[in-house]
C-alpha cells in the first residue's frame, strides 16, 4: 500500500523490497539509499545513468547565454550550468501510455 497518494517515495520502495524479498525494513531502506547514492555519485562525476527498460538520466552542460526578464524585457546573462534530464525508455513510454 502506498503511503503518499500520487507520489512514490523512498519508504514505498523500501516497503516493496521488504515485502517481496524479505529483507528487514532497515536493510530495505539501506538498499534503496545505497542505489540512490550510487546514482548521485555517478552523475556528480558527469556520468549518465541508464536503467534498462526504465530510462536514462542525461547530463548536459549548457553554455552561457543571454536571457530576457519577461517582466522588464531587460537582457541578462544566464551563467553556464549543468542540467539533468530524464529520457524514458520506449518500454516505459508504452507502459505509461496504456495507463
Amino acid at each position: 500500500m502506498m503511503r503518499s497518494v500520487g507520489t512514490l517515495t523512498r519508504a514505498d520502495l523500501a516497503d516493496t523490497i521488504n515485502r517481496k524479498l524479505g529483507f528487514s525494513r532497515a536493510e530495505s531502506l539501506d538498499l534503496v539509499e545505497s542505489i540512490l547514492r550510487h546514482m548521485c555519485e555517478a552523475m556528480s562525476k558527469g556520468e549518465n545513468v541508464k536503467i534498462s527498460g526504465f530510462g536514462t538520466f542525461v547530463l548536459r552542460d549548457k553554455k552561457e547565454r543571454i536571457g530576457r526578464n519577461p517582466k522588464t524585457g531587460i537582457e541578462v546573462p544566464i551563467t553556464p550550468r549543468r542540467v539533468m534530464t530524464f529520457r524514458a525508455s520506449q518500454l516505459l513510454k508504452e507502459r505509461v501510455a496504456k495507463g
